[in-house]
């Protein structure tokens, strides 16, 4: 990072009015989420218009490719913390390093993949298809296609990383806009052969979904290429092996928990597969809507965090409850119209994708419970995002894998006993509220250690216009 521009957002971070200053660092990222969930929803959306059995094969696809953008996102993760650093330190030789090891580690995690591939990929789908014939012909060419074209989607990963890394985030647009305009273009084309194209069904959407990753690979190394000379690219495959270590070492918990998220949508589909196949694809469809309708949260956490560190080494511990009081009511507000139309017409949601009538008749009352557990999730994922601001990387993967995996395991296990649809949807809902209090606590007894200050008496107040609103003590 440059001086000069590292000076100024320095002085932003610490100066600028909190809830301003939280939506200029939010809404980028909530637009770059909106396209990746938009490019997502689309696919699924194009695909049920094959079969509802070729929505299903997707759902059981979807584990895998979370398992596969875990591998992608450590690295990424693990990428952007050693060369931020490196460029803070100048140190031109590090940066370089740090660079080409990233290239060579999704080079290694493509290895992986395609290994996966070759020795799972049929038992895995025979096993979560309980044998269905249409599933596993819709299943396994679509998956196919995607593990051994994965590359792109690692290569794609590291070079966002470069640019977010250097200061430039508003380039990662242009490199996930590339990926989801040429997958939305491509998919209606190859998915039923328009144009004098063969129709390619679901092997049709993964190879949009290839192309469209590998056009986003290109773009990012063209943009870093042209307009970020701050890190050098240069490929080798003799990776220095301190940076390879310092990445894996940063990025191996995030790669660890989304790895483990991954196991719940294998339960999942497992236990829903045994009551009908249909309430797969419901599940596989409320997955879809839920990446589209918690952008907001997600943008605002990831913009919470750079403002929590800031503020943390500054030593300004009001700004940081302050900032993530806002995060919290603005991901409240931002959700707010898709609860309501999940709540009040959930029929004419899923019938975007294309929903039989027992697809309907699963699914309206699956939607709305599943919305509520969508509401109650802002919570904690703020809670995460501060925690991760502010260095605790261990309470953040606690809770996140407390209210992801631990919690909905142990109530679906109880309540699928029942063998009632209902009572599974329900079991995401009462996740998120029971871990909501271990939420409350863990912040007030690990924010109160890290910040070692005494803690406002009204945590819980927003000024506007001159005058204050809301008082309460959730903070505290």
């Amino acid at each position: 990072m440059k001086g000069t521009s590292q000076a100024g957002g320095s002085n932003e971070m610490g100066t600028a009015r909190v809830p301003g200053l939280l939506l200029k660092t939010g809404v980028p990222l909530m637009i770059s989420l909106l396209i990746n969930s938009l490019y997502n929803f689309v696919d699924s959306v194009f695909v049920s218009r094959i079969a509802e059995e070729a929505l299903t094969a997707l759902s059981l696809a979807a584990p895998v490719q979370i398992l596969m953008s875990a591998m992608g996102l450590g690295i990424a993760v693990g990428l952007n913390a050693v060369i931020s650093r490196a460029l803070g330190e100048r140190d031109g030789e590090k940066v370089e390093k740090t660079a080409s090891a990233a290239l060579v580690l999704a080079f290694f995690a493509w290895v992986l993949v395609v290994v996966l591939e070759i020795a799972a990929l049929e038992p895995y789908f025979r096993w979560q298809s309980g044998g269905d014939a249409a599933i596993v012909g819709y299943g396994i060419p679509y998956l196919r296609i995607c593990m051994l074209g994965s590359l792109g989607m690692m290569g794609q990963w590291v070079f966002d990383r470069f640019v977010m890394a250097s200061g430039r985030s508003s380039l990662f647009l242009f490199t996930l806009s590339a990926a989801s305009v040429t997958n939305l273009i491509l998919d209606p084309i190859l998915i039923f052969g328009y144009f004098g194209l063969p129709a390619m069904g679901t092997a049709g959407a993964a190879l949009a979904t290839v192309i469209g990753q590998w056009t986003g690979c290109f773009a990012g190394y063209f943009i870093n290429c042209r307009w970020n000379r701050e890190i050098p690219i240069r490929f080798t495959v003799r990776a220095d092996k301190r940076c390879i270590a310092a990445i894996l070492k940063i990025g191996i918990p995030s790669t660890l928990v989304q790895a483990i998220t991954s196991v719940l949508a294998i339960y999942v589909n497992s236990v829903l597969m045994v009551i009908t196949p249909t309430a797969v694809a419901v599940y596989g469809a409320c997955v879809k809507i839920q990446g589209l309708v918690t952008v907001g949260v997600n943008g605002m956490g990831s913009g919470l965090i750079p403002i929590v560190a800031y503020n943390h080494g500054a030593k300004k511990p009001e700004r940081i409850y302050q900032s993530s009081r806002w995060a919290m009511l603005y991901s409240f507000a931002f959700y707010l119209v898709f609860f309501l139309v999940m709540e009040l017409a959930p029929k004419q949601v899923l019938l975007l994708f294309d929903a039989s009538e027992e697809m309907l008749s699963i699914g309206a009352a699956a939607l709305r419970i599943m919305a509520v557990s969508y509401l109650l999730s802002n919570v904690c994922l703020i809670y995460s995002a501060a925690f991760q601001g502010l260095g605790l990387g261990l309470q953040s993967m606690v809770l996140t894998l407390s209210r992801q995996v631990v919690l909905p395991v142990a109530f679906i296990a109880i309540l699928s006993r029942f063998g009632k649809l209902s009572l599974i949807w329900l079991a995401f809902v009462l996740a998120e509220a029971a871990v909501i209090p271990f939420g409350v606590a863990l912040w007030k007894r690990e924010a109160g250690r890290v910040l070692k200050t005494e803690r406002p008496r009204r945590i819980w107040k927003l000024r506007l216009s001159g005058r204050t609103y809301f008082p309460s003590t959730l903070w505290k």
